[in-house]
């Protein structure tokens, strides 16, 4: 007998003698010409679906909502741990354009660069220092170009699209040309500064992310200025470690540490604010 099967009902004729077997059956329902021929359709139960495993539900009392939650926000890069050790995950590649103005060493830069390929993104360089990123590039370049050097203002058309997003890194000094590349959905920039110069605060201004790492007393002065610093962080960045960086905007900011992992560290060394 089937799950959902049914037991159909006789009523016994009046007329009949006692005993007697003959039934008379429920009156049929009229059946219309179209639908001779035709295998009933069978009505699902209420509640029913497909058979399968039977578990237990898996059920949360509402005061212990707040225990739930994941490792990492957004998809991204995991630049480091924050204040807490949790890890810090740089959003980079996103449906609209996202510019990234770091005030730092390359060292940071090029973490970044090589996570970012971790994640299935190209990147490409455009440097005044090709020495320092020919290494990571090779490094990188394992069957595909997944890292490409360009010189200052010679970066091609990228091509950028949901599956091939492009991280563009402009290593241009602390007065970058305008760059022939610019932002763009899954297409995020990021420029970076040795050091604070002319165009830092306008920059700064335009930029959807800001990183500073240890800058002398009166640079942090003009950056906490420009990035709307409380006072204790503007004197914090004059002593920062290095592998720190004070990541903000104008109403938030966040301490990360950058620790290399060991082929990191085999390749760029330990971390280091200048080269």
């Amino acid at each position: 007998m089937g799950l959902l099967s049914r037991t159909t009902r006789v009523r016994r004729d009046p007329a009949a003698p006692a005993g007697s077997p003959s039934a008379v059956p429920p009156p049929a329902s009229p059946v219309s010409p179209a639908s001779v021929g035709r295998t009933p359709a069978r009505r699902p139960a209420p509640g029913f679906g497909l058979l399968g495993p039977r578990r237990e539900r898996h059920e949360l009392d509402p005061d212990r909502f707040a225990e739930l939650g994941l490792p990492v926000g957004d998809d991204g890069v995991v630049v480091g741990t924050d204040a807490q050790g949790a890890p810090a995950v740089l959003g980079l590649v996103r449906p609209a354009a996202f510019d990234v103005v770091l005030v730092g060493g390359a060292w940071t830069a090029q973490v970044i660069a090589l996570r970012a390929v971790g994640t299935g993104a190209r990147v490409a360089v455009e440097s005044g220092r090709p020495q320092l990123w020919t290494a990571l590039a090779q490094a990188a370049n394992t069957g595909q170009q997944s890292i490409t050097l360009h010189d200052v203002g010679r970066v091609p058309p990228q091509g950028p699209s949901v599956p091939s997003p492009v991280l563009i890194v402009r290593d241009c000094g602390i007065r970058p040309p305008l760059g022939r590349v610019r932002s763009a959905p899954w297409q995020p920039v990021l420029t970076l500064l040795p050091y604070p110069g002319p165009t830092t605060a306008r920059l700064m201004s335009q930029a959807d992310l800001v990183g500073v790492q240890r800058v002398a007393p009166e640079e942090a002065v003009q950056i906490g200025r420009t990035m709307n610093l409380p006072r204790e962080d503007v004197e914090s960045l004059s002593t920062l470690p290095d592998g720190v960086t004070l990541w903000c905007t104008r109403s938030s900011r966040t301490y990360v540490t950058t620790r290399p992992t060991d082929p990191e560290a085999g390749l760029l060394g330990a971390a280091r604010r200048l080269e």
